[in-house]
């Protein structure tokens, strides 16, 4: 697989994508904070993120991003539309998915493989609204959540991309990934950023 991956590396991405999902759980914000560091402040696709948290407890993740990045960064609330060149968060304690109009659902629906909000869930809702102009990212994580809305993704024609395992905190999630089928892309979280920048030029021209 390691050669297979530095091909893909060297190969530029062709791919139109309007919109990137990504998913997270143990050692997220760490993962998140290098893979979307940076970003210019004309970016133009919308991402929505869900982070494995504690129910009871408030999230600040919208407000620890939008210090760091200079792009608008929200806390998704339903019917919120899910705007170009914003990055939103999921909130604790509820599922998010995107509905035909492209903005968020939330629902309270039981957890999914014991995660609510679940990564499954937000990357099958997507897939079903963006078919193949969609990008999954799916990164650390201690449980499997993720590996079958990323499968969706691919199954919709949308480019899917795992971080390496090897580097990941928690190896777990990016495993049950390739496992259930072998992502697009299998990249340390730095090739990583550099192929979410790569989707961000191809969007603008």
């Amino acid at each position: 697989m390691t050669r297979q991956m530095k091909r893909q590396l060297r190969s530029p991405v062709r791919k139109r994508v309007d919109a990137v999902v990504l998913g997270a759980s143990a050692g997220g914000i760490d993962a998140l904070s290098v893979l979307l560091e940076d970003l210019p402040a004309s970016w133009h696709i919308p991402m929505a993120v869900v982070l494995h948290l504690p129910e009871e407890h408030e999230s600040r993740l919208a407000e620890i991003f939008a210090q760091r990045l200079p792009i608008p960064v929200h806390e998704a609330n339903d019917k919120m539309p899910f705007a170009p060149g914003c990055l939103y968060f999921a909130p604790p304690g509820y599922h998010l998915s995107i509905e035909r109009e492209r903005a968020f659902s939330l629902s309270c629906e039981p957890p999914v493989l014991f995660s609510r909000p679940s990564i499954d869930l937000l990357m099958g809702s997507a897939a079903d609204v963006y078919g193949s102009a969609l990008a999954g990212f799916l990164l650390t994580g201690a449980n499997e959540d993720g590996a079958e809305g990323l499968h969706r993704i691919h199954l919709a024609g949308g480019l899917t991309a795992v971080q390496e395992p090897e580097e990941a905190q928690i190896p777990t999630m990016p495993q049950a990934a390739i496992a259930r089928h072998l992502p697009d892309y299998v990249l340390p979280l730095r090739d990583l950023r550099a192929l979410l920048l790569q989707l961000e030029a191809v969007h603008e021209h």
